[in-house]
Parts: C-alpha cells; structure tokens; sequence
C-alpha cells in the first residue's frame, strides 16, 4: 500500500499536493504543528501577464511568539483577498476554463475567515470539488510524533515540502502542461492548483496522474 502524505494545511495547495493525493486517495492534514512563515501555509502561486506571482494571506501576527496553527488569526487591514481575486483575474480572464471557476472564487475569497486554518480548509475543499476528487481526509489536531508516523505509514512532507525548497525526493515534478503564458514566460512549474484548473479544466484531474511511475 502507497504511503499516505502528511501536509501541513495550506492555502490553495500546490500541484504536487493534489498529485499526491490524487495517487494516494489519502491525504493526513496535521493541525497541532508551529505556523512557519514562507510556506504552503500562507501563500499560493499563480502566472500572469508580467510572471511568476505570489499571493500571499495576511496573518495577526503576535511578535516573537510561537503560534499553534489553530490559533493563527488572519487580518483584512488590508484587502489581500481582493487583490488575488485581481491577480487571479489578470492571469486567467482569457482562458476558456475561467467563468466555469470565478464564481467558486469569489465565494470563497468574499467571505471573512476568523482563523487561517479555516481559510485553508475552505480552499482545500474548494480545490478538490474543482478535481473530483474525494479522498479520505484526516485531520489531526496533535502533532504528529515519528514513531506515530511510522505506525501509520505516512509521507511526512510537513517541512520538506515547501515553495522555496527543491523538491523532495518522493515528490515528482509535474510533467509540463499548456498554461496562458507560455509564450511569454515558457512553461512554469511548481505552482497552485488553481493555475492548472484554469488552464486545463475538466483535464486537471487527468494531468495529476499523468507522466508518473510513483504511485
């Protein structure tokens, strides 16, 4: 039996997450870790007229403090979740997948969340509607300890896992697909799920299982 990957929780999701689980049909979402900044946690990526773009979530940061995910605030002092549905609408408006996804978007962004944990969970849920996707979910709200992993035979990818790290060696590149910019930019890897449903649609679900001997 394939090993289940263990995900910190994230906003979005990168391909590679959702490759993972779609191969798996498992994912374990591990809630009682510290938040860690420049991570999956906070922060998505998409590629737009110009090129590569972050977007990033707004936290309420306590200074100098460790910070339980389940405890991490978000803060709207500024319109963060305005601005990526703008990136998000300079990237993709052109594409024909676009209308069938804004609409998810918007809902999901428009709404004010009191906790990053419950924005990322309506994003991971978002996401997986988008693919077709129902794994089985567990969510953990205690760290998870190694021989607890052992025991249950996961892929831990908590911190190996991350957008300014290599990929790990478990993980497989996402094999390239056609994305609105290429002319420009040449084809992008490594970014959010949402850049591959609205290039692909209905064909993202196929893509994440494609070109790939692991299971």
């Amino acid at each position: 039996m394939p090993q289940t990957p263990l995900f910190s929780p994230f906003y979005f999701g990168s391909v590679e997450h959702y490759a993972l689980i779609a191969r798996s049909g498992r994912v374990v979402i591990d809630l009682g870790e510290h938040y860690e900044r420049q991570s999956y946690r906070t922060r998505t990526s998409i590629v737009g007229p110009n090129g590569r773009q972050d977007l990033q979530v707004h936290i309420a940061r306590r200074s100098g403090e460790k910070m339980p995910m389940h405890s991490v605030g978000l803060s709207y002092a500024e319109p963060w979740h305005r601005q990526h549905l703008h990136a998000i609408r300079s990237a993709y408006g052109q594409t024909p997948w676009f209308i069938h996804f804004i609409d998810d978007l918007e809902q999901t962004l428009g709404r004010r969340y009191a906790k990053l944990v419950n924005l990322d969970t309506a994003t991971f849920r978002l996401a997986l509607k988008w693919l077709g996707l129902d794994p089985q979910i567990a969510v953990e709200n205690r760290y998870l300890e190694p021989e607890v992993i052992a025991e249950r035979n996961l892929l831990d990818l908590r911190t190996a896992l991350q957008p300014k790290k290599s990929l790990p060696s478990p993980v497989p590149a996402m094999p390239a697909y056609g994305q609105v910019f290429a002319d420009r930019h040449g084809f992008q890897g490594r970014l959010g799920i949402i850049d591959l449903v609205m290039n692909l649609g209905p064909g993202a679900r196929q893509a994440l299982t494609a070109g790939s001997d692991h299971p």
